[in-house]
């Protein structure tokens, strides 16, 4: 029985970590009197482990403020998940068959509070288990040293592919953009069929000419509208202007920039739809919006044409030796009302690659009977000497008084303005412009460069091998490369296709418009007064 009774003070004291606090050997003490007080219960209870007994818990170092009892549960299990961190890194250091930094094997697993469980460390443990896992999270395997850099044959390495030469000319680099769309490729579905149809209409140059291609966007965004239904949730207003015309904008923008008598009639097809009231009816609306387009056609383009015809007219003498250069609309119909009235004179027509537009005004004119010349640009300075008028039509008339029309026109008139020839400009007040434009380099713009390549034609040779029909030698017909063909292959060799170009304002002598006539200078009043009328209306 002192046998016994003498086991269970040691366990106690092997659990109790060695100190110089005299409280320490309390416990034993306790346990010693204990057992010699009550002889018979030990007898009942020897061989059995007690219920209620706990093993000690370690004391309290010097200077350490006793913890409560949640503070303990956290700290054992923080302790425990260093202990499993610190053996889990042993294993991958050594290759799981090295016994654990602890001493015991790999597979042991180390408790808490009793005898051999390493709880003696504590603090110290948690943070080297941490640093030996970092350790192993940086460097990987501790038994590998660090691998060398890979080997590279430079005869095996791939080739860097050569870089295309640019083929865009730098000082216009600003104006190169996305390339026209060809395709119906990510075409919003928003997009109405007739918008479809004109975008490949005006980037094939089916229809060009500022006053032609505004009113064919006008009436394609009329039948866009006709067939348009507001969504439940919103109003006609506020759905029409923002999500279904602006995809119809920018599709046509992806095949050709949008021109300023465009966008001056789509700030005031918005600005009408804003105005409409919320409580009018779907179809009164559109009806509505219908008429009012129908109105800005009539007015600001049909009716304003016949003014200005009716005006220039007037500008035309018995005899006259008139020069006009490429086609302006505005500008046939002057001349054909002419003619209406008797009036007798003849027309050169200076034209330009790569559009040529100038052959559709021969054509026209001449079918009427009128005397027609027709030469290119470079034979300008040659025409104008025996001329007496120019009448030259416009894209737009910047807020500056500068002319900005098709490229080449600047030439005319500058020779026109030396050889004291006066220069007159037909143009509606649609295409003025606020803005303002010192060159031909800020705003303009550049058309696809293969426009301006000729391809190549047939040459007959006789190679004297072949033989016809007849028995006799026969022809051979050979394609031949000429011109410009191949020149994305040529190093060095640029084409720029720059579609305008601005001419001072002093190389102008007059403007017609639906107003009058007026000087360069007074654009700006016109303008301001045509677009106050437009938000009256």
């Amino acid at each position: 029985m002192s046998d016994a009774q003498s086991s269970i003070p040691s366990q106690g004291q092997a659990a109790a970590p060695s100190t110089t606090d005299p409280s320490a050997t309390t416990a034993p003490a306790a346990q010693n009197q204990t057992s010699q007080s009550a002889p018979k219960d030990s007898k009942d209870t020897k061989g059995k482990k007690p219920q209620n007994e706990k093993p000690a818990a370690a004391p309290p170092a010097d200077g350490e403020q006793k913890l409560s009892g949640k503070e303990l549960k956290l700290k054992k299990q923080a302790e425990k998940q260093a202990r499993r961190a610190q053996e889990k890194a042993a294993k991958e250091a050594s290759g799981g068959a090295g016994p654990s930094q602890n001493g015991a094997p790999p597979g042991t697993k180390t408790t808490k509070g009793k005898p051999g469980g390493g709880t003696q460390q504590g603090a110290p443990q948690s943070a080297q288990a941490a640093r030996v896992q970092n350790q192993h999270r940086r460097t990987g395997s501790q038994s590998q040293g660090p691998r060398p850099p890979p080997m590279r044959n430079p005869a095996a390495a791939p080739k860097e592919k050569e870089k295309k030469p640019i083929k865009e000319v730098g000082l216009f680099g600003h104006l190169y953009g996305q390339p026209r769309r060809t395709t119906l490729e990510s075409v919003s579905r928003e997009v109405h069929p007739s918008v479809l149809t004109l975008g490949f209409q005006l980037s094939s140059y089916t229809i060009t000419g500022s006053s032609a291609r505004c009113v064919a966007m006008l009436l394609a965004f009329k039948s866009a509208i006709q067939d348009y239904t507001t969504p439940p949730t919103t109003s006609l207003a506020r759905h029409l202007t923002s999500h279904y015309l602006s995809p119809q904008i920018e599709y046509l923008k992806s095949h050709r920039p949008i021109s300023v008598s465009m966008g001056n009639a789509i700030r005031w097809l918005k600005d009408y739809i804003i105005q409409i009231d919320p409580d009018v009816p779907e179809h009164e609306a559109k009806s509505d919006i219908a008429d009012a387009i129908d109105t800005f056609i009539r007015e600001r383009i049909t009716v304003a044409d016949t003014a200005i015809a009716t005006t220039a007219t007037a500008k035309i003498r018995d005899g006259a030796k008139i020069v006009t250069f490429g086609k302006s609309s505005i500008v046939e119909r002057t001349l054909l009302q002419a003619k209406e009235e008797g009036k007798r004179f003849t027309v050169t027509c200076l034209d330009s690659r790569p559009l040529f537009e100038g052959r559709n005004l021969v054509r026209s004119l001449s079918r009427e009977g009128i005397r027609v010349t027709y030469a290119l640009l470079p034979a300008a300075s040659h025409v104008l000497k025996d001329a007496n008028l120019v009448l030259l039509g416009a894209h737009a008339m910047m807020a500056n008084g500068r002319l900005y029309s098709r490229v080449g026109t600047a030439s005319v008139a500058m020779l026109a303005k030396a050889g004291d020839v006066p220069v007159i400009v037909c143009c509606e007040s649609v295409k003025f412009t606020d803005r303002v434009a010192l060159d031909s380099i800020v705003l303009n713009e550049v058309g696809p460069s293969e426009e301006l390549v000729v391809g190549g034609g047939d040459v007959k040779v006789v190679p004297g091998e072949e033989k016809g029909k007849g028995g006799g030698k026969g022809e051979k017909i050979e394609k031949e490369e000429t011109g410009l063909v191949g020149w994305k292959d040529v190093p060095g060799l640029q084409l720029l296709n720059i579609l305008y170009d601005v001419t001072p304002a002093e190389y102008v002598d007059m403007v017609i418009t639906e107003y009058g006539s007026l000087p360069p200078s007074s654009v700006p009043v016109v303008h301001r007064i045509s677009t106050e009328r437009d938000v009256r209306a």
